[in-house]
């Protein structure tokens, strides 16, 4: 567990102890103002982690609400635990059974929903004055995989346009360090998607077809471990291009399962 100091900002980060290849070094949770508190992402239900956030959110003033980006286990586990010590603090998300549901735009106490699928249907950034907190749509490093569901890819470049457009000093990520650089960042995961897809295209123009052959010419740089997070973004990417009639006959689609 560790506490990330934001400077300049009313907003304190707890990571939790939960590394992993799809979680680098843990999951971020965000507590936002004071008298009282907002929390987004409470993380995984670790007693740890759980302890640390209701400490946190005592000094501060109590809970008002929780915000969820996303309801990912590694984001939104430990919610019920964390309630535990707030029982009147509501639930919002874009989706899942919650309190509120959010929508691009909602308000939600100091925090504004700005819709970013991709990584989940119901994915949200929310900001905080010049901060964004932007869960699984930009990481600290390293790129995210898109879950590919329908319109999701071009979805989720569309959020990333959104995020870009704002005046923003701060990103907030779910996973990996802070980003003091927004503008610089978002438009690097938008020339990375674009690039993944232009490599893409040139491969099915190629001859490839097969899933393999397609992750081996166009995620070469991808480690062993995230070729299963590689293969759920080639579906969406494929989906893309089908949905534009830019995907040529006879390409075998991967076949991914729920969220990872």
């Amino acid at each position: 567990m560790t506490r990330i100091e934001v400077p300049g900002h009313e907003i304190v980060g707890i990571r939790a102890s939960n590394a992993g290849p799809f979680t680098l070094t843990g999951t971020n949770s965000w507590i936002v103002g004071r008298e009282p508190a907002w929390l987004v992402d409470p993380g995984p239900a670790l007693a740890e982690h759980v302890a640390a956030l209701v400490e946190v959110l005592k000094r501060r003033g109590g809970l008002a609400g929780i915000a969820l980006t996303h309801q990912h286990a590694d984001h939104a586990e430990a919610t019920a635990a964390v309630r535990e010590s707030f029982p009147d603090a509501s639930v919002a998300a874009g989706g899942g059974a919650v309190d509120e549901q959010l929508t691009d735009g909602s308000r939600l106490g100091l925090l504004e929903a700005v819709a970013t699928p991709g990584h989940a249907p119901d994915h949200l950034a929310f900001v905080f004055g010049t901060a964004a907190l932007t869960g699984d749509s930009v990481l600290g490093q390293g790129s995210v995989f898109i879950s590919p569901d329908p319109g999701a890819m071009a979805g989720y470049i569309d959020g990333l346009s959104r995020l870009r457009r704002r005046e923003l000093d701060l990103l907030c990520p779910g996973h990996g360090p802070l980003v003091r650089d927004p503008a610089a960042k978002l438009d690097e995961y938008r020339a990375h998607r674009l690039e993944r897809e232009r490599r893409l295209v040139a491969a099915l123009a190629a001859g490839k077809r097969g899933v393999d052959e397609l992750l081996d010419e166009v995620w070469d740089d991808a480690p062993a471990e995230l070729r299963p997070a590689a293969a759920i973004t080639l579906a969406a990417h494929l989906d893309k291009l089908a949905d534009e009639g830019r995907l040529p006959p006879g390409v075998e689609r991967p076949q991914v399962g729920g969220p990872l």
